[in-house]
């Protein structure tokens, strides 16, 4: 089974930059779609971007578009998020989820079985 793990989070001012890095480990994700999802305070996990597992398609939520990229290196077992332009609306605790799919990328968060722990970004303004 694959684990998950996120970091890169942090505090930062509104317009500025961070990119989220999440490790997996356990098995290889070469085969995996893999996504990112945020959860704000007092609302329900929201998906933000994914990539299939050959990182040959993505898919962003409309909030993110233009601002957020997300990517993945298999030789490393990695899926990065970068994120510019930051607003305080995208305060959140952001998730690394894996869906053990091979098909195409989807933005249901019931799709992806597997989990990180999170990682908290916070956009001050």
């Amino acid at each position: 089974q694959v684990q998950l793990v996120e970091s890169g989070g942090g505090l930062v001012q509104a317009g500025g930059s961070l990119r989220l890095s999440c490790a997996a480990s356990g098995r290889t994700i070469t085969r995996i779609n893999m996504g990112w999802f945020r959860q704000a305070p007092g609302k329900e996990r929201d998906f933000v971007a994914a990539i299939r597992w050959a990182g040959s398609s993505t898919d962003y939520a409309d909030s993110v578009k233009g601002r957020f990229t997300i990517s993945r290196d298999n030789a490393r077992n990695t899926v990065d998020l970068q994120m510019n332009n930051l607003k305080p609306e995208d305060t959140a605790r952001y998730y690394c989820a894996a869906d053990l799919s091979m098909g195409s990328i989807t933005s249901r968060r019931s799709a992806y079985p597997v989990w990180g722990q999170g990682t908290q970004v916070t956009v001050s303004s």
